[in-house]
């Protein structure tokens, strides 16, 4: 039976992919930093390793034994190192095929900072020796997530993206695609970016939530300067600050309007639409 060794598995698409994995005939190990929050992985019959990928030495061994390898970091300064670290141990544990989780556009000239360190890892991924697959995901539906608040309240969210059209994509077609890519062949040295069935403007995003809402729901464009200023004000670093603003600002020049057929054309089945989106999450929104 394949062993899959999983790294950031408290994540959402780390997570999601687990839940996605179970039932598929394979062994799981999740690694994680903090064991306290993988009791619930640990509940569903997951194995569980503790290991920091900013500590190395903490690594030794967790990953002996796994067939494969699926690679996940958190967004963040140190986040090549972390990526750096999780393949040197995949590689030294004997794990012959690595899935990375990289982003939409990760390029050495892309206009995001999380782009460009994206791009460093997944260069040392492909000429590393060890037979590879990269995906690439768009802008998370589930970034939604964060303007829960005032959509409930006010009926809008405010985002620094203009009228940019962007792919969006559910996480859980990410996770479904990893889940996928993991458990059958056809994908040695194979990179897909990942997108929604089509791009779209914020404001039609607002619409797909009014219509399952039943209630008005807006869409306000604002400056990037507002927007940095309010996510400094709720506590977020400067480097997470930068790197939001970068999207917005790219996005607002339709860097990121674009749509692959990489999910239906691996799952079977057409990509989750906004509407999708919507209807199935709307609780988070109410």
């Amino acid at each position: 039976m394949k062993t899959i060794a999983i790294t950031g598995a408290t994540g959402n698409v780390a997570g999601e992919t687990i839940q996605a994995l179970q039932g598929k005939g394979v062994k799981l190990r999740a690694i994680v930093r903090n064991k306290e929050k993988a009791k619930r992985l640990e509940a569903a019959g997951v194995a569980v390793r503790v290991g920091d990928l900013e500590r190395p030495r903490s690594l030794a061994g967790l990953f002996d034994g796994a067939d494969t390898a699926f690679l996940t970091v958190s967004a963040g300064p140190r986040a090549p190192e972390q990526a750096s670290n999780a393949l040197w141990a995949a590689r030294q544990g004997g794990v012959k095929h690595v899935v990375r989780l990289s982003a939409f556009g990760a390029a050495h000239d892309a206009p995001t900072v999380n782009s460009r360190l994206h791009a460093l890892s997944d260069a040392e991924l492909i000429h590393g020796g060890l037979t590879y697959t990269i995906l690439k995901p768009h802008f998370y539906m589930q970034n939604l997530f964060g303007s829960a608040a005032s959509i409930k309240g006010e009926g809008a969210f405010y985002w620094a993206m203009g009228s940019g059209k962007v792919g969006l994509i559910d996480t859980r077609d990410i996770s479904e695609v990893a889940a996928h890519v993991l458990t059958t062949s056809g994908h040695d040295n194979k990179t897909y970016t990942l997108t929604g069935p089509s791009s779209i403007e914020m404001n039609a995003v607002a619409a797909a939530l009014a219509r399952v809402l039943g209630k008005p729901v807006r869409y306000v464009a604002i400056p990037l300067e507002a927007q940095d200023q309010a996510l400094s004000g709720v506590g977020l670093d400067e480097w997470t600050v930068t790197m939001l603003g970068d999207y917005m600002s790219a996005y607002s020049r339709n860097w990121g309007d674009i749509t692959t057929d990489e999910v239906p054309r691996l799952l079977g089945r057409p990509a989750r639409s906004i509407d999708d989106f919507a209807r199935d999450l709307a609780a988070v929104f109410r």
